[in-house]
């Protein structure tokens, strides 16, 4: 173990989720199914690579600009979006879904990761803060899939 001191925080998150990765990554990629389960405020825009698309929070009102950066279907997305505490030069944390087939394809494991966290109390507030939001997102991912159930109406209002 080092004393060395940490340049970035990041975090992963994963879920399993009984259906093949094409579905669960189109629950992710499709504007109007991201927005039935996740997205409280609506989702504008496919995640498409090259593509800049909005997310918008019932629970944190303003849509958040979202650009989109890999786009490879069923596997993996990787967004950009604006963070205060982030260390990069561009003002955003990176976050890269990834969806691998388990149990013969019928179930996927999806992994949420976002990086470039600076490494300071503002900092870490937010990582928590993403990554309790990231949680969230991959357990009403789960129960959309599912059961058709929007986990998180009425869960923030």
């Amino acid at each position: 173990m080092t004393n060395e001191p940490v340049a970035e925080l990041s975090f992963t998150v994963s879920g399993r989720v009984a259906r093949p990765c094409a579905e669960a990554y189109e629950a992710v990629a499709d504007p109007e199914q991201l927005s039935r389960y996740f997205t409280t405020g609506g989702a504008k825009g496919r995640l498409e690579a090259g593509a800049q698309v909005e997310w918008d929070f019932a629970d944190f009102p303003g849509a958040f600009p979202v650009r989109v950066i890999e786009a490879d279907p069923p596997h993996r997305l990787v967004i950009e979006w604006g963070a205060e505490a982030s260390v990069s030069k561009s003002g955003t944390t990176r976050v890269t879904f990834e969806f691998e087939p388990i149990d013969g394809g019928s179930r996927t494991l999806v992994t949420i990761t976002e990086t470039s966290w600076r490494a300071t109390p503002d900092g870490a507030k937010a990582a928590f803060g993403n990554c309790e939001g990231w949680t969230g997102m991959l357990a009403a991912l789960k129960v959309w899939l599912e059961h058709g159930i929007n986990l998180r109406e009425g869960f923030y209002r």
